[in-house]
């Protein structure tokens, strides 16, 4: 069996990934198609994430991509997790994801409807009430959700969220019947209301990005050509890893690895990984390189097996539920975290000893990444515990 290494691995991270200043680029659409989709849970981390990757783009740049170009498009998908895609691959994603994701969401919901509140027949009242907000917004040509829930009665349907506890609440469907039309396909989150740090998003017609709409593809292909795709960006590497970052069942995953061409490799420590047949080829090591990555970045959030680049430092730089915070880099590892303060000062502890040349480079980044922020401050979502030391 072919061995790939953790230098090997290091390495293609580094210009795969566009860590290492010679594959940075400042064409935000190729730091995006460089990672697959960029995580946006947190509508930061997109922006911080080209911060990283780039040598003199600003936030304007992303912003134009998403909003003015819209080359970019944001979207459920792997895991019900918020990403930014290229436009080009949301057809993969909506067909290998998205599509069984609102069959879901669906079901849930109409299952919460029927719980809590006076309906008989759930199902139907979602049904009209999409169409109704669909068309509402077909009109409007853009609105957030309080403008389709003043059009459209349906949308103010009061549901229990908890019968017979003391700490339920009623809550109306509004927000359920937008996230449900997305993940259909039919509406996307255009820009917040807001700076680049906001999630009050203005709804649109996909036609606004797609003036088609989302081409439909069989599923068995798009999950593969998603495949194909990870495994350029993120192999060699483990199936378990791919299995947990697409979030589909183990058949879905053997079908589509069944209609690629991968080699397994042997990892080092008796794991072994996949990669695709035509990228063996070893990976000249670049210069050791630094970088603050952000919340959620998408690099630390691609493999479920971290500790070839983690270390043992997953403890204070994630949080309980898995989700990654702000971590140094060097040269392929993690070495540290950040944060910003309330004052705007970007701060960093690294927790290993990587001379003086290393902590002159994280300087260097930690200097980059205070004039990206410029005035604008931004807590992440999902806090850990060495970034709540930093802000204390």
């Amino acid at each position: 069996m072919r061995s790939m290494n953790t230098a090997e691995r290091r390495a293609r991270l580094a210009l795969r990934h566009r860590l290492c200043p010679p594959a940075r680029t400042d064409d935000v659409l190729d730091v995006v198609r460089s990672m697959v989709v960029l995580h946006a849970t947190d509508p930061a981390t997109v922006h911080l994430s080209v911060a990283a990757r780039s040598v003199h783009a600003v936030p304007a740049a992303v912003e134009k991509a998403l909003y003015d170009d819209r080359t970019l498009l944001r979207m459920l998908a792997m895991r019900r997790t918020m990403f930014v895609a290229p436009t080009e691959l949301v057809p993969v994603l909506q067909a290998s994801t998205a599509n069984g994701l609102a069959a879901k969401q669906r079901a849930r919901y109409t299952k919460m409807i029927e719980r809590g509140g006076d309906v008989t027949d759930a199902p139907a009242l979602f049904a009209r009430a999409e169409e109704a907000a669909h068309e509402a917004l077909l009109a409007r040509g853009m609105a957030t959700g309080a403008q389709l829930s003043a059009d459209v009665p349906l949308l103010r349907t009061q549901v229990e969220m908890a019968p017979g506890k003391s700490y339920s609440r009623v809550t109306g469907i509004t927000t359920w019947i937008l996230v449900t039309l997305g993940c259909e396909g039919r509406i996307v989150r255009g820009r917040p209301n807001g700076s680049w740090t906001s999630s009050q998003y203005v709804w649109s017609p996909v036609e606004t990005w797609l003036p088609g709409g989302i081409e439909p593809l069989p599923a068995g292909e798009a999950r593969a050509g998603l495949v194909r795709r990870w495994l350029r960006a993120f192999g060699p590497a483990p199936v378990t890893d791919l299995k947990w970052w697409t979030g589909w069942s183990a058949g879905d995953v053997g079908k589509a690895l069944a209609l690629l061409d991968v080699t397994e490799v042997d990892l080092g420590g008796g794991a072994t990984g996949l990669v695709l047949s035509d990228d063996l080829e070893p990976t000249p090591a670049p210069e050791p390189w630094a970088a603050l990555l952000p919340a959620l970045d998408p690099t630390p959030m691609g493999w479920q097996e971290r500790g070839w680049f983690l270390g043992p430092h997953g403890p204070l730089l994630f949080d309980r539920n898995g989700n990654a915070g702000p971590s140094v880099w060097w040269d392929g590892r993690v070495v540290g975290g950040w944060a910003q303060r309330r004052d705007g000062e970007i701060v960093f502890r690294l927790l290993e000893d990587v001379g003086a040349d290393a902590e002159a480079a994280v300087e260097r980044e930690a200097a980059r990444m205070a004039a990206w922020y410029g005035d604008v401050r931004a807590i992440p979502r999902f806090r850990t515990p060495l970034e709540r030391e930093l802000t204390a």
